[in-house]
């Protein structure tokens, strides 16, 4: 720490920068995203001078750089630095901040600005960076200009303690701070004298105390009766990326034994990568329900949500008909129910919930109604797939479910991958660490997500399409800072699947320009632009091979050609299918 010091005392920007990051240091940070800019020297220089305590990783593109380190933070459960200079530099994080809001993921956003006398006056590179993110951070400030006083010292030190608060509770999310900075912004003399501060200023003292802050453990909550009360109850596993997915489902696992209550793992939730734990697993109702008599004899009293809502269209159109009582068990402050019903928030995490007792049978009727139809359409689902030697999209995640070293972290893109994975992912004991980035749902920063999460990890997979991957191709500029290995699984159909679903598909003119939006990209010739390894996959047993075991180091490009129509006609004569293997 001590080493720091000259640096610190150069000029008073320099001094402001070394508090900020001895600070956030002292808090737990450990790891900064820079971007390239000249307003944020004083910053850039500090988090440097952070190294190695603090990892500091310069990345080109500002959009990029966020995705990246939103990816990190997903992946590590801590708070990640984004550090940008002046101007519209910002506004290329707006995308991944909102992401990180609706993610509940903290960032701390630290962009810097021109002092208030170079603003609304035309000087160069500046823009109005107050409030730039609008209501999405948790919390928000612009931090007063830099000063040698020891007061204003202090200042800052509680000032980016309560920012880092702020990105971890009681929600987490991003932060905000708008650092503004007069010149010189190199470490230069300024004319400050600052020999008085040296001989006040004891770093010992001052940043005593700071600790990263521990979340206020809550008391355990007991069962309500009317849940004790009910056979005709499920549990819905929403989507879900908790810090410790083993207790996690063990806790939904307990619940479900002492209610008798069926689970609804969604895809997307730890529950299906964790099947031994939870014996009243459901993975398959998103084609049961396409029965519409099972589903009407299925309809539940009671739903608990664990988590945000499935993507399932016709789970959700299913409780929104039915109207059952829901209560919904999640930590977050947000309201997270969008189909509005008589729903109850419980703010707390299932893991508070108090398990008296444990009945290892479902109630007769109900809950074998649930595990049958779960047997029959899963049996149905395995040996259809089995038998399927062409590539076709929908195999794809069937297949990665079951082949994937354990614990790999795999990021799931949006669009048609999210849902793939919704109906066809296999309950598995593998206990893959799935990610994604559900809170708005975009394919904003697809690859540097995953390039985020796969960073100092264990080697990990990104299952994705065409599109996806190319609306975030500057994502590759990351490799040569990128430590570790991702591996990507490319789905290239030529478009956007997902519109061969909607009804605009029956519409060309103007579906193929407008919708479908074929790049006609050779992803070998991309791949090599950017020195990234690229195989094409000819057959499931090519794909099982490369999956198992994954490489250790650098980026490669599994690409898997399918033809999008045929896609979208194999789901269309299918996923009725499977439900009508049930007997009624």
């Amino acid at each position: 720490m001590f080493d720091l010091m000259p640096i610190a005392f150069r000029n008073v920007n320099q001094l402001w920068a070394y508090i900020l990051t001895e600070t956030l240091k002292r808090l737990g940070l450990t790891c900064a995203i820079i971007c390239p800019g000249s307003r944020s020297t004083p910053l850039a220089v500090a988090f440097a001078q952070q190294v190695p305590e603090i990892e500091a990783i310069s990345i080109l593109d500002e959009r990029s750089a966020a995705f990246f380190a939103l990816g990190q933070a997903q992946a590590t459960g801590r708070a990640v630095v984004l550090v940008c200079t002046s101007g519209t530099a910002g506004a290329n994080f707006y995308s991944a901040v909102i992401e990180a809001s609706y993610s509940r993921v903290p960032l701390l956003i630290l962009t810097t600005d021109r002092p208030p006398e170079l603003r609304d006056c035309h000087s160069g590179q500046t823009v109005d960076q107050l409030r730039l993110y609008g209501n999405y951070p948790n919390w928000q400030t612009e931090l007063a200009l830099p000063s040698a006083d020891l007061g204003m010292l202090a200042y800052l030190r509680q000032t980016v303690i309560h920012s880092w608060e702020r990105a971890q509770t009681p929600t987490k999310g991003p932060v905000h701070l708008n650092i503004p900075f007069r010149d010189p912004l190199a470490p230069l003399p300024d004319g400050t004298d600052l020999s008085y501060l040296r001989s006040q200023f004891h770093p010992e003292e001052f940043f005593a105390g700071i600790t990263n802050p521990c979340p206020i453990p809550y008391a355990s909550f007991p069962i309500p009766k009317e849940w004790k009360e009910c056979d005709r109850g499920i549990i819905i596993a929403g989507v879900a990326q908790p810090s410790q997915p083993e207790e996690y489902c063990k806790a939904i696992a307990h619940l479900s034994q002492t209610l008798k209550w069926p689970v609804l793992a969604e895809g997307l939730s730890p529950v299906r990568n964790y099947a031994e734990l939870n014996p009243y697993l459901i993975s398959t109702y998103d084609l049961i329900l396409r029965n519409q008599q099972l589903a009407k004899q299925l309809a539940p009293e009671m739903v608990i949500q664990v988590g945000e809502m499935p993507t399932s269209k016709e789970l959700r159109n299913w409780i929104d008909v039915k109207q059952p009582r829901r209560w919904v068990i999640d930590k977050s402050d947000q309201n997270l129910d969008p189909l509005h019903g008589r729903t109850t928030h419980l703010r707390i995490s299932v893991e508070d919930i108090k398990v008296e007792e444990r009945n290892l049978s479902l109630s007769p009727d109900y809950g074998k109604q649930w595990c049958d139809a779960e047997a029959k359409v899963r049996l149905a689902v395995d040996q259809t797939m089995g038998k399927i030697d062409e590539i076709i999209e929908s195999k794809a995640a069937w297949l990665i479910s079951q082949i994937l070293p354990p614990e790999t972290p795999l990021f799931i893109a949006n669009s048609m991958p999210v849902r793939d994975v919704e109906y066809f992912w296999k309950p598995n004991n593998l206990g893959v660490r799935s990610h994604f980035n559900r809170g708005a749902n975009g394919i904003d920063g697809t690859l540097s997500t995953a390039l985020g999460i796969a960073h100092r990890q264990q080697s990990s997979v990104m299952l994705t399409g065409d599109l996806a991957l190319l609306h975030d191709t500057n994502g590759f500029l990351i490799r040569n800072k990128f430590v570790g290995h991702l591996t990507i699984v490319l789905i290239n159909n030529n478009g956007g699947g997902i519109f061969e679903m909607l009804p605009i598909a029956k519409f060309d003119p103007p579906f193929e320009e407008f919708f479908g939006t074929p790049q006609d990209i050779d992803f070998a010739q991309l791949c090599a632009t950017y020195n990234v390894q690229h195989e094409l996959i000819t057959s499931w047993e090519d794909l099982r091979q490369k999956l198992n075991p994954l490489l250790t180091t650098g980026i490669r490009v599994l690409e898997l050609r399918t033809n999008r129509k045929d896609d979208a006609k194999w789901r269309h004569d299918n996923l009725r299918k499977f439900a009508a293997v049930i007997a009624i």
